[in-house]
């Protein structure tokens, strides 16, 4: 087995807190429900070089936010129960979801499908998507730091400010704030902020997400989690998709003169694709390996795709 590939052939040799349940088997679980979104609205929701059909989103995405909504709804039951039991009259805890994934394995959209999904479904109608990218230092700080070339790693973010923003979700505050990022000027937007106001459901996703605590922490992100997604595929693969998106944005985000990467579209095609695999040997491979895989094991759910970045199995964590 490489080392983001399948388990499944050792899974009889080493103890797995996961059951894997095939595409197919996975699929007949959302059989009884009609899929709420059109092909236009797929097609809004699919990433830049993702997979995404009305199939995908029947077989996979709808028996998950069916999933999904089953917890948050027992979740919502056990809440009132625990406040009624300390007789306390406890503020609106929204349900939160951590999506963790490698660079251009497609977990943004799978953010977005999950969060149009789950706020058509009875009880969750309001959903908030907060993204990672947004409590990373502004790139000011991290040349001055010496980290702009660690960008994605876990020292380039504001943990502490991101650790902040989830507590304050978790605890029921109103209108928490969380800061902005462009990604066509690779940085924070200055001043600019988006709010969260009361949610039923907060999807918070990000390369980091599901990270353990490090030495100086007694507490991690995660442990506000009520949900943990990793999507997952081969590395092989995901070098490939990375390779095959950075050429897409070359023909069109990189056209643009505010671009942060306008460079690459200037410069021949060769070269570009050379830095291409340059950034992805040295920086996004090294992260993968190094702080996001070994998230991998402490999901509640993981989403397996295969070669053609369509999910093959699902592996669920056992009760």
């Amino acid at each position: 087995m490489n080392s983001s590939g399948s388990t499944a052939s050792k899974q009889s040799v080493n103890p797995t807190p996961f059951v894997e349940i095939s595409r197919a088997d996975w699929a007949e679980l959302g059989n009884a429900t009609e899929a709420p979104l059109t092909e236009a609205e797929i097609s809004q929701i699919r990433g830049l070089g993702d997979f995404l059909d009305i199939k995908e989103v029947e077989e996979v995405y709808l028996p998950l936010s069916r999933f999904l909504n089953i917890y948050v709804s027992e979740f919502s039951k056990l809440h009132r129960a625990t406040s009624d039991f300390l007789g306390e009259r406890s503020a609106k805890v929204p349900f939160i979801i951590g999506i963790a994934g490698s660079v251009a394995v497609g977990k943004s959209t799978v953010s977005r499908l999950l969060r149009e999904l789950l706020a058509r479904w009875e009880g969750t109608p309001k959903v908030a998507l907060i993204t990672t990218d947004g409590f990373l230092y502004p790139n000011a700080e991290l040349e001055k730091r010496s980290l702009m070339h660690r960008k994605g790693f876990p020292e380039s973010y504001d943990r502490l400010a991101l650790l902040n923003f989830v507590a304050d979700i978790k605890s029921g505050k109103e209108n928490v704030k969380a800061p902005v990022y462009s990604h066509l000027t690779y940085d924070l937007v200055p001043e600019k902020f988006e709010s969260v106001s009361s949610p039923d459901v907060v999807i918070i996703e990000g390369l980091n997400v599901l990270q353990s605590p490090g030495a100086d922490q007694e507490t991690t992100l995660s442990d506000y989690f009520d949900f943990k997604i990793y999507v997952d595929a081969e590395t092989n693969n995901i070098s490939k998709w990375f390779l095959n998106r950075f050429y897409e944005l070359r023909e069109s985000a990189f056209t643009n003169p505010e671009s942060y990467f306008h460079r690459y579209a200037k410069m021949p095609i060769d070269q570009a694709l050379e830095r291409a695999n340059e950034i992805w040997d040295t920086i996004n491979l090294p992260n993968l390996l190094e702080n996001i895989l070994p998230t991998r094991s402490r999901a509640t759910l993981v989403l397996r795709k295969g070669d053609q970045h369509a999910v093959e199995s699902v592996l669920l964590r056992k009760l």
